[in-house]
């Protein structure tokens, strides 16, 4: 079993499976290029900034603002995560001021806009619904329809990456 197999742990066997044999067969890198031939061209932060605000504004007017969206570059090493969502709490001078953060793997800045989009959604979700139960999912899909198959594109996205640095 292919040590790269790890971004998938926790699919059906069935679908492990096939990713193993495209893995095998060298032929997950050119499927991964037809499926996906264009990358986004969401490069700074402050197009990454509005490009979030744009699909919040669309699906979640009423939650709390955003004040920071970024790239970052230190994710993908904690916890195997692709995005993280944070909410900070200050207390200043007797005023309680809160911040909703998000932070996407800087390897997301050379993906396909789809993907770029499923991690957004999935982050912004993450406002409104903390924990990743039945409500989280539902809210995910009613932002993206294709959620959960974008979501495992984003971990074979994952490996094409590391398929293609070797």
């Amino acid at each position: 079993m292919h040590a790269l197999l790890r971004y998938v742990q926790g699919y059906p066997e069935n679908i492990v499976s096939q990713i193993d044999s495209l893995i095998s067969s060298n032929k997950l890198v050119p499927w991964f290029e037809v499926r996906y031939p264009e990358n986004h061209t969401i490069k700074s932060e402050k197009a990454l900034f509005e490009y979030t605000i744009e699909i919040k504004n669309r699906y979640m007017k009423k939650t709390a603002p955003l004040s920071k969206v970024v790239y970052d570059n230190k994710i993908h090493l904690i916890n195997n995560a692709l995005g993280l969502h944070t909410y900070v709490t200050k207390n200043h001078g007797g005023k309680t001021k809160s911040k909703n953060e998000i932070r996407i793997a800087s390897i997301f800045k050379e993906a396909p806009e789809p993907l770029l989009r499923m991690l957004v959604v999935h982050e912004l979700a993450h406002i409104k619904e903390k924990n990743h139960d039945k409500a989280f999912y539902q809210l995910c899909c009613h932002m993206l329809p294709d959620y959960h198959q974008l979501e495992l594109d984003a971990r074979l996205f994952m490996i094409y990456q590391e398929l293609k640095e070797r």
